[in-house]
């Protein structure tokens, strides 16, 4: 398998008045077609940084980054809203779903977002059945379980067969059960389905759902023996 995605480099500091924080620092890794990798650090480490960049949701300062062949470098910010909505599925750990809408409703809002809404109905049973929530559609968020509204939420990311899923603490505001539940099913449909998925977690156990970790400090690429987090556990 070749490689999905590819970053070169990455360079990212914020600026707070005349205060420059760097974030990233000249970090470099690929990931290949259908891998599952987690990314893994302490708080400031840049692991959310990495994400909005791989994302196309902010730039890089410098460096390079190219997603199944876009290289975001090149595209306007129309060109990365375009590749968003085909190719990327988000999740994050506030389950974002909109409190007045059903669990439907709020899966088939990513299909009015990216005009697929008239696609493949049996996809949408396919995904809704494959995270054991096709029985709870009609139910409002406030009627769901936290586990079952990210569940809700990882439906919403896959139902537009995004090439990629990104995840950001994914398991962030639910119990051990449903951490366990809701890692199994995001393991599962990147073998079933196929995604390549690049979760973000400062969690060694759901880290370790994985094909491979990433370890990040102080804006770069370590070596497990250098995660202070990761040698406690």
């Amino acid at each position: 398998m070749g490689l999905f995605i590819e970053a070169a480099d990455l360079r990212k500091t914020y600026r707070i008045g005349k205060l420059e924080v760097p974030a990233l620092c000249g970090i470099s890794f690929g990931v290949e077609k259908g891998e599952f990798v987690s990314v893994v650090g302490p708080s400031g480490s840049g692991k959310s940084t990495l994400f909005y960049l791989l994302g196309g949701l902010t730039r890089a300062d410098s460096g390079r980054i190219v997603v199944d062949g876009d290289d975001f470098a090149q595209l306007s910010d129309a060109e990365r809203t375009r590749m968003r909505k085909r190719k990327i599925g988000f999740v994050f750990q506030k389950f974002n779903l909109l409190p007045t809408l059903d669990a439907r409703s709020n899966i088939e809002i990513a299909q009015d977002i990216a005009g697929t809404k008239n696609g493949d109905p049996t996809y949408f049973n396919k995904i809704t059945e494959l995270l054991g929530v096709a029985k709870r559609l009609h139910h409002r968020p406030s009627e769901l379980s936290g586990g079952e509204q990210q569940r809700v939420a990882l439906a919403r990311a896959l139902i537009n067969k995004p090439a990629i899923v990104l995840a950001d603490e994914p398991t962030g505001n639910l119990d051990s059960k449903n951490s366990k539940i809701v890692l199994g099913m995001l393991r599962q449909t990147n073998r079933d389905l196929g995604q390549t998925v690049l979760m973000i977690t400062h969690n060694p156990e759901a880290a370790s759902y994985a094909d491979r970790i990433i370890h990040m400090r102080d804006g770069q690429i370590v070596s497990p023996e250098e995660d202070p987090q990761w040698a406690i556990h």
